[in-house]
């Protein structure tokens, strides 16, 4: 065999070693990146909003990449099981967890969980938002929040219902009533549902909603809304003033969200590349109004800025749930 042919071979075998070790992290640089279906795992039922919000951003990457974004539901424990699942998926660049505010209260509510959302996993992106608006029955005597204020504040009795116990529009008051000095009356339903169910009928006098629950009530002016409780007024109500500026409460904020996570040690280069794909698809007017017919604001940003966002969401709700000895129910 000629001499350049062994040199040539033997840089074959090396190079092949070479690509060996390096494994995933060397197809994961490439620009044809997916070539195969891509898994997101939701940790809860197919119908509720994130799922929904799930299934309107896969569908779109479907489409952008010509290969199938699919979602696993993984429901239970108001999100721990399919946390957990995710957990322990393959970092392979084909797996990928759809978190929510959940994952930033569970740890305070349940304690030791089998996962941390910081250390087994790794941001992508904020995916959506999920208002959050004041709302009253009628007959409650305010018309804004600084009038609700004064209201409590004289000492009327108003209560709230929210979806349970721990939920997210249950923190929502109570983060209100640590900022505004009031005293609302927590009263948990099993959902938002029968919630709502009561304050049309005026046996609780307010809710902290979300979006689905709550527009068709106030568009038909069954129920009036005080305020949002995000930073920004809500593109389905922007007549509606936040709580932060009608309320004189410049710290607060409060909403719901999902975000998209992928399992620790993830190829960098794949989160790039799904950060700046998932971007652009939230980018898509057609994907941004079907998210606000569903009752979500698309989202998106670094790696980096959800990262800040989600310790954030962590440091304040772990505070609320400890001054207002909240216990999981």
């Amino acid at each position: 065999m000629p001499s350049h042919a062994v040199s040539l071979n033997r840089r074959h075998l090396l190079a092949a070693a070479v690509l060996s070790s390096l494994g995933n992290a060397s197809w994961s640089q490439a620009s044809h990146w997916p070539v195969k279906t891509v898994k997101f795992t939701v940790p809860f039922p197919p119908g509720g909003p994130v799922d929904t919000t799930a299934r309107i951003f896969t569908q779109k990457l479907t489409t952008m990449w010509n290969q199938a974004a699919i979602i696993d539901n993984r429901a239970g424990a108001g999100g721990v099981v399919g946390a957990a699942a995710a957990a322990k998926d393959p970092a392979d660049g084909y797996n990928f967890f759809v978190g929510s505010i959940h994952h930033a209260v569970n740890p305070w509510l349940m304690g030791k969980l089998s996962y941390d959302i910081e250390k087994d996993f790794v941001p992508v992106s904020f995916a959506a938002l999920f208002p959050v608006f004041l709302v009253a029955h009628p007959s409650v005597p305010a018309n804004n929040v600084k009038e609700l204020i004064a209201l409590s504040q004289k000492g009327t009795v108003l209560s709230y219902g929210s979806s349970g116990n721990g939920g997210g529009t249950h923190l929502a008051g109570e983060l209100f009533n640590m900022e505004a000095g009031t005293q609302l009356q927590h009263i948990p339903y099993k959902g938002s549902a029968p919630a709502m169910t009561d304050l049309l009928g005026g046996q609780i006098q307010l809710m902290f909603a979300d979006a689905p629950s709550a527009l068709q009530h106030i568009r038909t002016g069954r129920i009036k809304v005080l305020g949002v409780a995000s930073k920004r007024r809500s593109d389905m109500l922007p007549q509606v003033p936040t709580i932060a500026e009608s309320g004189g409460l410049p710290n607060y904020e409060a909403y719901s969200w999902a975000a998209l996570f992928a399992p620790a040690k993830t190829p960098e280069a794949v989160l790039t590349k799904l950060n700046a794909d998932f971007n652009l698809a939230l980018s898509d007017p057609a994907v941004r109004t079907r998210l606000l017919e569903a009752g979500a604001e698309g989202d998106p940003g670094t790696p980096e800025e959800m990262r800040q966002r989600l310790k954030g969401e962590l440091r304040k709700w772990q505070k609320v749930i400890q001054t207002a000895g909240i216990k999981a129910g």
